[in-house]
């Protein structure tokens, strides 16, 4: 194992913890809907926190891959976006604690990185370590927002039926780390919210909700999900105004909801990889995509 130390560095107040669930929401990888961004700034904005651990930015990040934000103002410059990542501890609704990493995925390092993170695993007693992001998928906004669940464990996440088939993917920090603590005999699990194709680039606060709610029910923490449904509500509203004079856009939204039923009936085929009789995923988004964007310019 890589030595992590001079990685990160960690708080000497941390007594209140017990034994802290570890819950992980990098920017980076693939999050369709700004899901995972959502339901960490949704945490962050509502519940109490505090930093109990910083890394070196500098010894993981490539600015010249992603190039941090500057603000100039007339004859100077007036703000750095500066990256951080950092690890904070919460209080949950019934004021029990847990653990949120935030901040980019790294570029470099992993193997170190996520030596550094099993090793805070075991200083701070974590006893799950779970990561959020989500992935687009055909599926219609109008049916309940999915999630795909896997773990160093089955029994971590019974319940889950899968949606997913074998299929490979170019790595991610957060993928790697759940099977390298799985190597080590620690417990992990990973959720992956399903956001419909067609609303992929914009904000879905329907699976940012998902997302809370799965770690809700698989960690015992109360996490609270009011705000994201009021603002899944709102969207959900703005999409169906926008589909009422179209009827070859609700079209679409109709084929993609007899193919998802036709899934959640047979639990056979797949709606991320398998061909189906209907339409492609492409196919079916394109004339959405484009109607949708054809009315943000009208109203902007």
């Amino acid at each position: 194992m890589l030595d992590p130390q001079g990685l990160y560095e960690l708080s000497a107040d941390r007594s209140d913890l017990g034994r802290p669930v570890l819950l992980h929401a990098l920017t980076g990888f693939v999050d369709a809907g700004a899901a995972g961004r959502l339901a960490r700034q949704h945490l962050l904005d509502t519940l109490d926190s505090r930093v109990i651990a910083t890394f070196d930015i500098d010894q993981l990040f490539d600015y010249r891959s992603r190039r941090p934000l500057m603000q100039f103002a007339a004859d100077h410059w007036e703000s750095y976006d500066e990256p951080t990542l950092t690890l904070h501890a919460l209080r949950d609704d019934d004021d029990t604690s847990f653990l949120l990493l935030t901040g980019p995925e790294p570029d470099l390092q992993w193997e170190r990185f996520i030596a550094a993170i099993a090793q805070i695993v075991r200083v701070l007693d974590v006893r799950l370590t779970v990561g959020i992001h989500a992935i687009p998928m055909s599926v219609p906004h109008t049916r309940p927002a999915g999630v795909t669940a896997h773990g160093t464990n089955p029994s971590l996440i019974v319940g889950h039926e899968p949606w997913i088939a074998n299929v490979q993917v170019p790595a991610s920090v957060t993928n790697l780390l759940e099977y390298r603590l799985g190597q080590q005999d620690l417990d992990a699990i990973g959720f992956a919210a399903h956001v419909p194709h067609y609303l992929a680039e914009s904000e879905y606060p329907q699976a940012a909700e998902q997302l809370l709610i799965s770690v809700s029910r698989a960690t015992g923490l109360l996490l609270p999900t009011d705000r994201l449904r009021e603002a899944g509500e709102t969207v959900r509203a703005e999409v169906e105004r926008q589909l009422v004079d179209n009827q070859q856009a609700s079209a679409v939204v109709r084929a993609l909801e007899e193919q998802y039923d036709a899934f959640m009936r047979g639990r056979g085929s797949n709606l991320l990889t398998e061909p189906t009789p209907l339409p492609t995923a492409d196919e079916l988004g394109a004339e959405l995509e484009r109607f949708l964007a054809e009315h943000r310019r009208q109203e902007g």
